[in-house]
């Protein structure tokens, strides 16, 4: 009995505690399903997802220059170490260091005593010779000598001639003269020095203009022509621009760095520059006005192809898509590059968040970053997806602009204003127009 007693109070216990559990249960998903309900609600209320940002920019038009850098050196347009051709002892020196002479000007006299004399000795012999030949030919009219003795009267004055014209060389031989007007460089000879032939005495330097000359890459070789214009500056003055015109472009490619040889020519009237200076050339190819240009962020390169993603107006009003366009990439800025075929003046593409949009057609949410909060998204846009900032976006592209043409060939008037300040007044033509060797 007390066993039958024991197992109906057990039987109670179990059945009161499953009541409580299933009670306990029951009211914990009602709690549960109350407290989801309104994050449903709101969730169904907020709509879709919200659009992608990205970041964008107008297609801009600006004047690209063509062109690249390289360094060279300068040198003497003419330039020559004088030597004497025949040894001797120095007589007079005619000229100071670092002056400027003339074409043919006596610049070193050698002594010249004995050469003297066997010029005179020539000449004595000369007048003896036409006074023989001329007695001569008297006689052999008047049948007293013979024709031979004629001839060979006129074989000595010819002798005596050419003795006279030897001793007339080997005079002016001792004798330096200038090969060309120029500046002469410090001298290395005194008077009375004996010099032997070969010796070096001074230098003599034409730099009323100098030659740079620098090498390309061999893929230039077909841009750079004679009559080109080149942008150098050299380091020992500084923010000092000055203009080559290439007057050559050397026909051998070298073949150890395949490269190509160029020689421009400076005006060098002012007397600036000279010779063995380090020049940084900025050789210049052309120029396009109106170019088509956009930052570099918005290119993708993929499969050997170039896209851009441009942003255009959806089938609903105030809602703006994406669209992938494959585009041909031109010449290059710091931080621009040109447009050849796939865009227009005034488009805009996306310069950040372009692994968002992973199709075409996916709706996008342009974000105006000159917001002060940041990243807020542009209101007002046009039907081409332009950003409400643009009254500030044109001032920012004018910039880039401006900054990309300065990197091309900078007027002297802006790179010098001190020069400028003080213009030296240059009397005649531009040496370099008129060939290296041209005689003035």
């Amino acid at each position: 009995m007390a066993y039958k007693k024991k197992y109906a109070v057990l039987a109670l216990v179990g059945v009161g505690v499953a009541s409580g559990a299933a009670w306990w249960l029951q009211n914990k998903s009602g709690a549960s399903d109350e407290a989801t309900k309104p994050a449903t609600t709101a969730a169904a209320s907020a709509g879709p997802a919200r659009a992608p940002a990205v970041e964008v920019a107008k297609v801009d038009t600006m004047t690209l220059v063509d062109e690249t850098q390289a360094v060279g050196s300068l040198r003497s347009r003419q330039g020559v170490m004088l030597r004497p051709e025949v040894g001797g002892r120095v007589k007079q020196i005619f000229f100071n260091d670092g002056q400027r002479v003339r074409k043919g000007q006596v610049l070193v006299q050698f002594e010249d005593q004995l050469q003297q004399a066997q010029l005179s000795q020539a000449k004595a012999e000369l007048s003896i010779a036409e006074a023989n030949h001329k007695r001569n030919q008297e006689l052999v009219t008047q049948n007293f000598i013979s024709k031979r003795s004629l001839d060979e009267s006129g074989a000595a004055l010819e002798v005596s001639r050419a003795k006279l014209a030897l001793a007339d060389a080997t005079l002016q031989r001792l004798k330096v003269l200038a090969p060309f007007d120029g500046i002469t460089g410090l001298k290395q000879i005194n008077v009375g020095d004996y010099l032997k032939d070969g010796a070096d005495m001074v230098n003599l330097e034409d730099i009323d203009a100098v030659l740079v000359d620098f090498r390309l890459p061999e893929r230039f070789q077909a841009k750079i022509r004679a009559g080109q214009k080149a942008q150098l500056t050299v380091d020992a003055l500084p923010g000092r621009p000055f203009t080559a015109i290439v007057q050559a472009v050397d026909p051998l490619i070298e073949a150890n760095g395949r490269s190509v040889g160029v020689r421009g020519c400076i005006d060098n009237r002012q007397q600036q520059l000279r010779p063995g200076m380090f020049a940084r050339v900025n050789a210049v190819f052309g120029a396009r006005e109106n170019a088509l240009v956009i930052p570099e962020e918005a290119i993708i390169p993929q499969g050997g192809r170039t896209f851009v993603v441009k942003v255009v107006a959806g089938d609903k009003p105030d809602v703006q898509v994406s669209e992938r366009v494959a585009v041909k990439v031109g010449l290059r800025q710091p931080g621009k590059v040109e447009i050849l075929e796939g865009l227009a003046a005034g488009d805009t593409v996306v310069t950040a968040g372009h692994q968002r949009l992973q199709k075409d057609g996916t709706a996008v949410r342009v974000v105006d970053l000159s917001q002060p909060g940041g990243g807020r998204p542009a209101s007002g846009a046009g039907p081409a997806g332009a950003p409400a900032g643009g009254a500030s976006a044109a001032p920012a592209a004018s910039a880039s602009s401006s900054t990309a043409v300065a990197a091309g060939p900078a007027p002297a008037s802006a790179a010098a204003p001190s020069a400028a300040a003080k213009p030296v007044a240059l009397s005649g033509p531009n040496p370099c127009l008129r060939g290296a060797d041209a005689a003035r």
